[in-house]
């Protein structure tokens, strides 16, 4: 149980890899994870689904007063924040998804950058406000994409916050390394979630599989054991790394 007492706040965590994250850290690692959802009924539905210290909060990321409000809660509650999981994001859109870059409009843009970089940046900022009051240290994650490293011919306004994403790792790795922050990206491949793999037809599934040297998809739960090992101490004299899991598919 590497994140035994440590408090871990893991967003867009009611289903997906957020679920399957809160549940490695919950019950493999002995962490107390923060279920976190703009719907308290569907973060508490999920937590109860958890064998392990899993409780419920609500926040929207695109909100600052939420985001205080929400912190409030856990600090009131917990007293502390050792780590720091951003994994929500804008939901698949496949009017968006499929347009040509040229196509693509400032609200289709905007409207992912609210919540994939810009909810990343407000929850880490006040995350990392709380490590430094109490010189904790700690410990931040944040959710990308391959095509934020290697480019897409499809998707551009979601690569485009992605790939922000991987800047904010390296500004935080740098700036609060001093203090004991850790900071790390997951750019992640075809992994099989709603999302992804259940939106797909049984052709394009099956071609996504292929791209991987490994042949096929990857699990959530693939993805949550990388975020409990970055999340404990085995990988503590490293910062600001992005760890590509895409079966093979992108090789640095």
């Amino acid at each position: 149980m590497s994140l035994k007492g440590k408090i871990a706040v893991v967003t867009g965590s009611t289903k997906g890899i957020g679920f399957a994250i809160s549940k490695e850290f919950a019950e493999s690692n002995g962490a107390t994870v923060i279920v976190c959802s703009r719907s308290i009924q569907n973060a508490e539905k999920a937590a109860k689904q958890i064998n392990g210290k899993a409780f419920a909060a609500e926040i929207d990321i695109t909100s600052n007063s939420s985001v205080r409000s929400f912190l409030q809660h856990v600090i009131s509650n917990y007293n502390r924040i050792d780590i720091l999981v951003n994994n929500a994001g804008y939901p698949f859109d496949s009017g968006i998804w499929y347009k040509e870059f040229h196509m693509t409009t400032d609200d289709e843009l905007d409207k992912i950058i609210e919540v994939d970089l810009k909810g990343s940046v407000r929850l880490s900022r006040a995350v990392i406000n709380y490590m430094l009051k109490d010189a904790i240290g700690g410990v931040i994650i944040n959710i990308s994409s391959t095509p934020a490293i290697v480019g897409h011919i499809q998707g551009a306004p979601y690569t485009l916050a992605k790939a922000a994403l991987i800047a904010l790792t390296k500004h935080i790795a740098r700036e609060y390394g001093r203090n004991n922050i850790r900071a790390y990206t997951l750019a992640l491949g075809n992994i099989a979630t709603e999302a992804t793999f259940n939106s797909m037809g049984k052709e394009d599934r099956t071609k996504a599989g292929e791209e991987a040297a490994m042949k096929r998809w990857g699990k959530p739960e693939e993805v949550a054991k990388v975020a409990a090992c970055l999340a404990g101490c085995n990988f503590s004299f490293t910062t600001g790394n992005t760890i590509v899991i895409d079966g093979g598919t992108v090789l640095l």
